[in-house]
């Protein structure tokens, strides 16, 4: 198998977070356990997701493209940025959730890492081989046909790709997303922590289409519903669902009006006006 668990993306791991040296859980939270009641402007305000969701119809697939945007990392900080379009988890009672993506990290040394994984929620995230570099032109979809969940990634630039199949039951396709996210550390299957989110600057999201109810378009199609998703300080300080308790505020994610018809947008990278004092995690990622 070319794939290889997180120690792992979600909270199956049992790890401790402050182990010097290793690898520790790193989650990318449903939403169920982030979003804040409340908004900023037509946002709703979240802990840990920044971008797009659609909602009001049974999605069966998404897809969408963004440059991999480079980490700006500091010797003695470590922190995480996923970039991924799925389906699910929009909800405060969502449980499952099927994506693919990208993550950018930073090291405690400086170091920044890059690679690609898929996750089918409550499970951990998995690896894929698939080399990201800064610049890369990143497509990714996620489709859903009864129990069976297809995840393609296809690294455009470098022309590269793989496809993951897997079977679960009652995926959730009550929405359709294309996020960046602070992913979570989590010591225990119930207690998981937001990291720092690293600063990437700036990543767009292109050529984003769902499909729900035999009908496919973008992001502002009428069939459904948009909602905007704004990665604020206000949202690491608010309501909390769930075993995902944010504790660093260091960097926030905006994203900007839709264009291109819907199918396009923008997440910018910010420093938080409020920085939380945060234990260090102690992870190194895979």
């Amino acid at each position: 198998m070319d794939e290889t668990r997180q120690s792992g993306h979600r909270s199956t791991s049992r790890q401790t977070a402050r182990r010097p040296s290793g690898l520790v859980a790193l989650a990318l939270a449903v939403a169920a356990f982030s979003l804040v009641a409340g908004s900023a402007g037509a946002a709703t305000v979240s802990s840990n997701w920044s971008g797009y969701a659609v909602t009001g119809s049974s999605f069966t697939a998404v897809s969408g493209t963004w440059k991999q945007p480079a980490a700006s990392c500091t010797v003695g900080e470590t922190s995480s940025a996923a970039f991924w379009v799925g389906l699910g988890g929009n909800s405060e009672t969502s449980t499952r959730l099927e994506q693919a993506g990208t993550t950018a990290e930073c090291t405690g040394n400086g170091t920044a890492r890059y690679w690609a994984w898929y996750e089918l929620v409550p499970e951990a995230a998995v690896k894929v081989t698939l080399t990201v570099r800064p610049g890369d032109s990143i497509s990714a979809s996620v489709r859903v046909n009864g129990n069976r969940v297809t995840m393609q990634m296809r690294n455009v630039t470098r022309k590269t790709s793989v496809t993951k199949v897997r079977r679960i039951a009652a995926p959730d396709t009550s929405s359709a997303e294309w996020i960046a996210e602070a992913p979570s550390l989590c010591t225990t299957p119930r207690a998981c922590q937001t990291v720092s989110l690293t600063d990437f600057g700036v990543v767009r999201f292109t050529r984003a289409t769902a499909t729900g109810g035999g009908h496919t378009g973008t992001i502002s199609d009428r069939a459904w519903t948009a909602t905007a998703i704004e990665l604020t300080s206000a949202g690491s300080m608010g309501q909390r669902f769930g075993p995902y308790v944010p504790y660093s505020a260091s960097g926030e994610a905006v994203p900007t009006a839709l264009a291109a018809r819907g199918s396009a947008f923008s997440v910018r990278w910010r420093e938080s006006e409020t920085v939380q004092t945060r234990p260090d995690p102690g992870w190194s990622g895979f």
